[in-house]
């Protein structure tokens, strides 16, 4: 069994595992995307999880913090594990869209 002991690492890896995790399980990934809104009334049209004021970043923010899955659920009991899933499904789609402009 792999062992890691720094938290963040924890994190990084607990969030890899929920990748492969929701890839494998949520086959349509466009209904993960579907917990997602943006409104600009809720927290400024940052990207939160339908039916919350709970934002991507957020969740994001507690993974990286080294809080479990099961952590975040007990802690905001409004949330579902696959509204963690649809956050790192957002932030993964988004980062494919990412580029860096180059002055030619």
């Amino acid at each position: 069994m792999l062992a890691i002991k720094e938290p963040l690492c924890e994190a990084v890896f607990g969030a890899i595992i929920s990748k492969i995790f929701c890839i494998l399980f949520f086959v349509n990934r466009e209904e993960l995307l579907d917990c997602i809104a943006l409104d600009a009334n809720i927290r400024f049209g940052k990207p939160c999880i339908k039916g919350t004021r709970v934002t991507v970043k957020d969740i994001l923010e507690w993974l990286s913090s080294g809080m479990s899955i099961p952590e975040i659920l007990e802690d905001y009991p409004l949330l579902k594990e696959k509204h963690i899933y649809a956050a790192l499904t957002f932030a993964a789609k988004r980062e494919e869209l990412t580029r860096i402009a180059v002055a030619v």
